[in-house]
């Protein structure tokens, strides 16, 4: 490639990689403008204040307080020195130095801030021109010369690319750096924009050249599943190719990174384990209660996707390394791990939705509800039927609104109906009403040829039930269940407006149409949603699901029938399942078969879990998506069971919301055949 055109091409790159601090700090704005930090000086950069989804603040929230707790553990560990410096590479129109000296933070301490020329010389306007900040710079120095724009007693600005080695280390002696002092080095998401070599060399100069340091970095990991395939392809379009990923693609390979440079030790969490781990439960409940929230699956994918890391030089610096805080979710023994991956693969039908929620009517007919695709929340109810030419979609014709719904639940009655429960419309309204539904099996949904052709005339009736119902909740599980001949519905958890998750059971009495109480004796499971509950003999086993403190489950439990009424029982499985949350579940035989869902300690997609009833064991299958042409992302989806002779799973739906990426839908339904896990 001509010289030309490779410099145009880098110019472009640079431009581009410019162009995500102004993104970025409109979100850091829009966090603070919503309470999740105090900061009133980054409104100053910036001309509108946007309001970000919910999603976006809490990912900006927990970047701010890990670099901010980091800045903090490193004052205090200098408070004694005679001199300490903070040097932001990249730093953007960061607000770090004029947050730390109104806060009287900054004695005995300089910021340096070292950015693109064009970068620092939009900064320098702003700072300049603006009021408030301009009297922040006390005690000015000489005029700045070269690429030191802003030169003040506490604030040195200096504009140049971070990868010119010399020239950095040149534009940082002029603006009086002391190389021998404890120094501060702050990188977020800077070095993964530059080509390995020269991100490489950024830490391998840093380690030699201030040998009482330590560096921070916030960045991306964990490229290869399907969150992190999106995240890249995000990038990429923005022309900001996230290269660390490719050799440093998790929290080992970055700790292995630093000291490979010449750092002496160095502690990578990736940000569920920064946040579970050393953010307080007081104020992880402060900033949970700001807005109305429900996307805890991209959260905590979003979270595991990122990671704090603290690489140190000198004994002093040593002492202002993250703590390895232990999380709750994380098992204390290992899964078993199979060597058998099962198989997926697509089914030959068009079909997308988040929240939706599923019930086999009959062999082949699955009716799906609710949910949100890309035409809207409330798109429409669905059926798929299954042809000798395989899956195909059809619209369904309710008698009465369904309203719209999403995080509901759709179970099937004896006899062949179809009872729908709970949901919501958004965080701050649940959807109220119960139906029941049946449907002619003998109406034509049209010809094979068509994948619209025809509509399924569905007959929904509102129940009007007596006895005290639940509160009106989402993300619950609704079972049937047996108790004397009378079959129940019941229900257990969820979350609603007010309550983070519901620990409350409720037994519908379906012949009557009552909510009865029932004695219950035995150790209720504490209060859990996106839990799964599977009716098991003439009881329920319940696994999983997410606690109050938003911390995934791994547990399981069975409720069980009794002379008066019915019993907890809690099981103990060995080895322990990783907890995890959103999953589909299904009991084949004595084997509770769990697929997908959340977790937060392991790289990839969860699998199937296969839990045995009778044995009480557990062993964890990794699926084989290789012939799934396009990211497979398993929450927020529906799972049936299909042939239970030659058992199969129908996965539906799926996707998600993804931080700041854009929202996804898997585009098809999949299959996974369970034969190799189930023998």
């Amino acid at each position: 490639m001509p010289t030309t055109n490779r410099k145009k091409q880098k110019q472009a790159k640079d431009t581009a990689v410019q162009g995500t601090n102004d993104s970025s700090v409109v979100s850091k704005v829009s966090a603070a403008a919503q309470g999740y930090f105090h900061d009133d000086f980054l409104r100053h950069f910036v001309c509108k204040v946007a309001r970000r989804a919910p999603l976006i603040n809490r990912g900006y929230y927990v970047r701010w307080r890990a670099v901010d707790h980091c800045v903090r553990t490193f004052l205090h560990v200098t408070e004694t020195c005679p001199t300490r410096q903070i040097l932001s590479l990249g730093a953007g129109f960061d607000s770090l130095y004029f947050r730390l000296r109104a806060d009287g933070a900054l004695d005995r301490a300089v910021v340096f801030e070292v950015d693109f020329p064009d970068v620092a010389r939009r900064k320098t306007a702003l700072i300049t021109s603006d009021v408030t900040l301009r009297a922040t710079l006390d005690s000015r120095l000489p005029s700045p010369e070269g690429p030191v724009y802003v030169l003040s007693g506490q604030y040195r600005l200096l504009g140049v690319d971070v990868r010119e080695e010399s020239q950095v280390e040149e534009a940082l002696g002029a603006a009086g750096l002391d190389w021998d002092a404890p120094t501060l080095i702050l990188s977020e998401v800077v070095l993964t924009y530059m080509e390995t070599q020269w991100s490489d060399a950024v830490i391998r100069w840093a380690a030699k050249r201030l040998t009482q340091s330590l560096f921070v970095m916030y960045e991306q990991i964990h490229p290869h599943d399907a969150f992190g395939r999106i995240m890249q392809d995000h990038f990429l379009k923005l022309n900001s190719t996230l290269h660390a990923l490719r050799q440093y693609p998790d929290t080992a390979a970055q700790r292995h990174r630093f000291l490979d440079k010449g750092w002496e030790r160095c502690v990578c969490l990736d940000m569920n384990e920064f946040y579970l781990g050393l953010v307080s439960e007081e104020e992880r409940h402060r900033v949970e209660s700001l807005e109305p929230f429900d996307e805890y699956e991209e959260w905590h994918q979003k979270c595991s996707h990122y990671f704090i890391l603290t690489a140190s030089r000198g004994s002093l610096m040593s002492q202002a390394l993250l703590s390895h805080a232990p999380v709750s979710a994380a098992p204390s023994i290992l899964p078993s791990l199979s060597a058998t991956a099962l198989s997926v693969k697509t089914a030959s039908v068009s079909l997308e939705g988040l929240g939706m929620a599923s019930g086999s009517v009959s062999p082949g007919r699955v009716l799906l509800t609710g949910g949100s695709s890309r035409e809207g929340r409330g798109a429409g109810t669905r059926m798929l039927l299954r042809g000798e030419e395989g899956w195909r979609s059809v619209r369904v014709e309710p008698s009465e609104d369904l309203g719209v719904r999403l995080y509901h639940t759709v179970t099937a009655l004896p006899g062949g109906s179809l009872v729908i429960y709970g949901g919501r419309s958004s965080p701050l309204n649940p959807t109220r009403g119960l139906f029941r539904v049946t449907f002619d099996p003998a109406a034509s949904p049209g010809p094979l040829d068509s994948e619209d052709g025809g509509a399924v005339q569905l007959n929904a009736e509102q129940l009007v039930c007596t006895g005290d119902p639940p509160t009106p909740r989402w993300r619950h599980t609704a079972t049937t269940l047996s108790h004397k001949g009378n079959n129940f519905l019941f229900v257990f958890g969820g979350k609603n407006e007010s309550e983070a998750a519901l620990g409350d059971s409720h037994f519908l009495c379906l012949d009557r149409q009552h909510w009865t109480e029932m004695p219950v004796e035995g150790a209720v499971p504490e209060a859990r949603h996106s839990h799964s509950a599977c009716a098991h003999q003439g009881g329920v086993v319940m696994f999983g699901g997410l606690d109050r403190g938003g911390v995934p489950l791994g547990d399981s439990a069975v409720l069980r029938p009794t002379e008066r009424g019915f019993t907890w029982e809690r099981l103990e499985v060995q080895p322990p399942p990783l907890p995890r949350y959103s999953h589909g579940a299904h009991v084949v035989g004595e084997k509770l078969v769990v697929v997908g869902g959340v977790w937060l300690h392991s790289d990839g997609v969860p699998g199937v879990l296969i839990i045995d009833l009778a044995t009480h064991s557990s062993v964890e299958f990794s699926l084989d998506t290789t012939s799934v042409p396009w990211p497979l992302m398993l929450h927020s989806f529906c799972s049936e069971l299909m042939d239970t002779e030659r058992p199969r799973l129908l996965l539906i739906g799926g996707g998600g919301n993804c931080f700041s990426f854009g929202t996804y839908f898997n585009l098809q339904p999949v299959t996974v055949d369970l034969r190799p896990a189930l023998g």
